[in-house]
């Protein structure tokens, strides 16, 4: 039996894939490793600007280049039970605002049919990527 605490959610990253909870609102928990992603933090680029920018797509770190790479390890500890996770590739997170996400994943239907949805929807702007997406409701153990 494990001694960590049942009520935190762990989350490793590399790369420019995404994972989002959805509670009362969107927010994006992981940070993209990407040329892009940097200019923003340095203050250079605007996020909507960055959606359009043409080296969107060079990423800083990735699994598989070098022998080792560092990971970005976050801890959620604000999670409950209903809460949505997303995790996605860049070939829907390109395509798809965080705003029509949250709205599709706030849908009544099935996690499958929202995560079709999102492909389709992807695809329909031009699918320019391999997409990729996983839906998962958290239970919480609220003991």
């Amino acid at each position: 039996m494990s001694n960590l605490p049942k009520d935190i959610l762990y989350v490793a990253n590399v790369g420019d894939s995404r994972l989002y909870l959805i509670s009362d609102k969107i927010r994006q928990i992981t940070t993209d490793h990407s040329l892009v992603e940097e200019m923003i933090r340095m203050g250079g680029l605007d996020r909507e600007k960055a959606r359009s920018h043409p080296d969107k797509n060079i990423i800083t770190r990735a699994v598989g280049v070098v022998d080792e790479v560092d990971a970005d390890f976050f801890e959620v500890d604000d999670i409950k039970t209903g809460d949505i996770v997303l995790m996605c590739s860049d070939g829907l997170s390109n395509m798809i605002s965080d705003a029509e996400l949250e709205e599709i994943v706030r849908e009544e239907t099935s996690l499958e049919d929202r995560a079709k949805k999102m492909i389709a929807l992807a695809n329909q702007r031009g699918g320019k990527d391999n997409i990729t997406v996983i839906l998962a409701r958290l239970e919480v153990n609220e003991e």
